[in-house]
């Protein structure tokens, strides 16, 4: 599913124009950026939680110089689902069996 799919989805169920929705996902959007950017974590209650994690220090290998360089700790942002949404789609989504 992609933003145009999601803008498309609230449009038609509440009823309003497609490009007030997609003016509210995309501040949404940037609204959530900016927070985490800032050092904030986001909280959704029953949905889940944009946060940032730290990824410790560590070496890493240029293999076209076959060198070793050190790669810095650093932040990035992640999502993490909360308990109902987990529970959804372990009970609404079958598993795909691999071949």
């Amino acid at each position: 599913m992609t933003k145009a799919d999601i803008v498309a989805k609230i449009s038609e169920k509440l009823g309003i124009e497609k490009g007030d929705v997609q003016e509210t996902v995309e501040a949404f959007m940037e609204e959530v950026k900016n927070s985490l950017e800032n050092g904030d974590n986001v909280y959704l209650r029953g949905f889940g939680s944009f946060i940032i994690k730290t990824r410790a220090e560590k070496t890493g290998r240029n293999i076209s110089k076959n060198t070793t360089i050190k790669i810095p700790s650093h932040n990035i942002p992640a999502f993490k689902p909360a308990k109902v949404f987990v529970e959804g789609v372990k009970s609404n989504v079958e598993v795909k069996e691999e071949k």
